[in-house]
């Protein structure tokens, strides 16, 4: 065999199914016009019949090394590779024209085709057979499978796919599984009786049941390795993503969970250790109470371009009623008022949460008083209690308010107690306001290095400013380059940078203009910025990670060597059991997925892949995005590798609490993912519910390949 590049499957001299542009000279002088007929010389008669014989694969290699000798270079006349386009498949399968009027001739040329097809899958298998036997024994049946897949996909196929049709056979893409055997038992089928091939697939398939059963149990067990086992009477696994709201209640974590949470995801990009220890801690005491198992994935930051973060706004917060067209209140605005920390019942949904720290003022209120107070602009507001609730060791109330107020941290809240005695409060944690810059069409941006927001800008007098914590992106943009902001709700045009500043004129934007924020994504497509594979705060990260999570997304992979880099980062660590996820964020990553996913089978590790469709449709196209999606879940299915269908998934219903019909039916088509993620929303615990629903209701119809085998 010729040596291999271990950063780099079949480049140069090897053949690689990733690129049909490397075949070697030589070989392409004497094999451009190479058909699918001429191929069958002398190799389908030594090769492809080896498994209806019942030899192994060992012995058919052995046999074609006995012909052709182990000398697998380009000169051998066992060389080779995939079909440069489509143009030249094209040709091959003109001269497998079956228009011939006698019946066996037809199957025995489809025969031939087949036998040549087979030899092209085994040929792609021995010349990657180097990198092969280097992926972990679990995943090597995987692996190979993979390079079947790819093998076959190098090929327009269409044709010869309408010929078994008019024979009574399935397509020979529709299980790929199982590749190889699929074309084999077509093999066998033709064989074995060329005068009665209208039998159907089902019941002439070798294996039958006893095979299909075999693969659903290899899927089903490296996809419970990693997400582990699902629910009883579930299929599809549901993550969900929390933040600090996750340690500011409760009752939050078992609410998702009954709601049919499986997984919780933790995204490193965010918070700190403190926060993310508190909700693992939480999620595996609820677990292990209520007694439904769940899993923890972080993901980490990557290397991904964000915005800095803005100063906070002032803490306070606006009460208002609600009023009709003509400014008439309609009804009060409902306040609960409380100590801090302490959460309203489940069925009160109040306009505003006001929280004390004086027990004592609470003690001494009670239904029917009014708390007065001044609020952040001088004006005078009234409180009126309504109802009072028992929390735990406190009291909480509900009140009312008929005036539209401003009220801070700090705010003075007074009332006659009992016997007239007065009593005094003060209000505490209001959050900061966000703040965000708002951008309309035909504004200009100023990027400046993190740090330097405060200096006045020379540049760009007046212009919004926002800064960005990475390097990477003043060292690599160019002028002319489009550049997109929070998965693309706002685009613009780089128009001139500098060491610390890129400016941008803003050509896509809301009517009103659309809100940027602090830590919002940065996307520049067209840009061939260079990142590490793991930043330093990921290898920090990691640390924390495999100790108290079951999983870890790698973000932003771009290739082969990105995994290299994690590959070493985990055997440093002895990290063998720690499930790995994939995140295909990027064109690159796409592109490389097949070399990526066999580099990442060289170690032990849980596998599995994340369709990150926020980043993947800005870096791609949205027009690219669902056939980009098919086409992963395809080779995913083929590498046996669970996958996880992200981004946006009843993203109005988690929202605003009402979902799109279209949202309903994308939710639908994600049963064909082993798990599904949502993001974090006020209307999470209803999305989850929903979700579950949708993703294990039975159809009435179901198509006889639409088993979820993920």
């Amino acid at each position: 065999m010729v040596g291999i590049d271990s950063s780099h499957l079949l480049r140069d001299k090897i053949l690689c199914f990733t690129s049909r542009s490397h075949m070697n000279k030589q070989h392409r002088k004497t094999c451009s016009s190479l058909s699918l007929n001429q191929m069958k010389l002398p190799i389908p008669r030594i090769v492809a019949f080896a498994s209806a014989r019942g030899e192994g694969e060992a012995e058919s290699f052995s046999r074609l090394e006995a012909t052709f000798g182990d000398n697998t270079s380009t000169e051998c006349t066992w060389s080779f590779d995939f079909p440069q386009s489509k143009v030249e498949v094209s040709h091959l399968q003109s001269e497998a024209h079956l228009s011939g009027s006698n019946g066996d001739n037809n199957v025995a040329s489809v025969i031939e085709k087949l036998n040549a097809l087979r030899s092209h899958l085994l040929a792609a298998e021995k010349w990657n057979s180097s990198q092969l036997h280097l992926c972990d024994s679990k995943y090597l049946e995987c692996a190979t499978n993979l390079v079947h897949y790819m093998a076959l996909r190098s090929l327009d196929f269409e044709q010869l796919n309408n010929h078994l049709a008019s024979l009574g056979l399935s397509s020979l893409d529709n299980n790929n599984l199982d590749v190889l055997a699929r074309l084999n038992a077509s093999i066998n089928l033709l064989m074995n009786d060329q005068n009665a091939v209208t039998e159907s697939w089902t019941n002439a398939y070798p294996k039958g049941k006893s095979t299909k059963k075999k693969d659903k149990g290899r899927v089903l067990s490296y996809k419970e390795s990693l997400l582990g086992k699902p629910r009883e009477g579930r299929s599809t696994h549901i993550m969900v993503t929390v933040g600090e709201e996750a340690t500011l209640s409760e009752t939050f974590i078992t609410d998702i969970l009954k709601a049919g949470t499986s997984i919780i995801r933790i995204n490193c990009a965010h918070g700190d250790q403190s926060i993310w220890g508190e909700i693992i801690k939480r999620v595996r005491r609820t677990s292990q109470m209520l007694e439904m198992p769940c899993r923890v994935h972080m993901d980490l930051a990557g290397p991904k371009l964000r915005t800095g973060t803005l100063k906070p706004g002032p803490c306070v917060m606006k009460v208002s009623p609600k009023k009709d067209a003509y400014g008439n209140i309609v009804s009060p605005a409902v306040v609960w008022l409380c100590l801090t920390g302490t959460e309203p019942p489940a069925h009160i949904s109040p306009d505003a949460t006001i929280s004390v720290q004086d027990q004592d003022f609470l003690a001494g209120l009670q239904i029917g008083d009014s708390i007065r107070l001044c609020d952040a602009r001088g004006r005078k507001r009234r409180l009126k209690i309504s109802k009072e609730f028992p929390v735990f060791s406190s009291t909480g109330f509900v009140a009312e308010c008929f005036d539209t107020s401003y009220i801070k941290s700090g705010t003075e809240l007074s009332a006659k107690g009992k016997k007239g005695r007065r009593l005094v409060g003060r209000v505490v944690d209001v959050p900061p306001k966000e703040s965000f810059v708002r951008l309309k069409v035909g504004d200009l941006l100023v990027i400046t290095r993190e740090g330097s927001l405060d200096e006045p800008s020379v540049t760009v007098p007046g212009a919004h400013r926002l800064t960005c914590p990475s390097g990477y992106l003043f060292d690599s943009v160019k002028p002319g380059e489009t550049i997109g902001f929070d998965d693309g709700k706002v685009w613009g045009v780089i128009k001139g940078t500098s060491p610390s500043e890129v400016i941008v004129s803003i050509t896509h934007a809301g009517p009103k203009g659309t809100k940027l924020g602090s830590e919002k994504s940065i996307n520049i497509p067209q840009s061939d910025i260079r990142f590490k594979g793991l930043t330093s705060k990921d290898i920090k990260d990691l640390e924390y990670v495999a100790s108290h999570a079951d999983m870890v997304g790698i973000s932003f992979i771009r290739d082969v060597h990105d995994i290299t880099v994690l590959r070493q980062e985990l055997k440093k660590r002895k990290l063998e059991d720690l499930g790995i996820v994939l995140k295909i964020e990027t064109e690159s990553g796409f592109k490389n997925l097949s070399l990526i996913l066999l580099e990442a089978m060289k170690c032990s590790n849980p596998l599995g892949v994340m369709i990150a469709r926020g980043d993947l449709a800005v870096e791609c196209g949205w027009e690219r995005l669902a056939n980009i999606q098919e086409e992963i879940i395809a080779i995913c299915k083929a590498a046996r590798v669970p996958v996880i269908m992200a981004t946006q998934v009843l993203e109005s219903l988690v929202k605003s609490g009402v979902p799109t019909r279209a949202e309903i039916t994308d939710a639908s088509n994600a049963k064909r993912a082993s798990c599904v993620m949502l993001n974090k929303g006020k209307n999470i615990v209803e999305a989850v519910s929903m979700l579950d629903t949708i993703l294990h209701t039975k159809l009435i119809y179901k198509k006889p390949e639409s088993e979820n085998l993920h």
